[in-house]
């Protein structure tokens, strides 16, 4: 949180969870900031583009 924090201090308006495992350590509800969870991200891409009809 220390250094979402000073990312946010910095100027940061929105935050990326660019590893598999922290978006089980950190939710929106810690950050005053968008945080945008990349396996929550391509996991429903993943089924939304399994599910499209062709």
């Amino acid at each position: 949180m220390k250094v979402i924090q000073s990312l946010i201090e910095a100027g940061a308006e929105g935050i990326i969870l660019g590893c598999t495992e922290i978006g089980f350590l950190i939710k929106q509800e810690d950050s005053n900031v968008p945080l945008f969870d990349t396996t929550n991200i391509h996991a429903l891409e993943a089924v939304n583009m399994s599910l499209k009809k062709v």
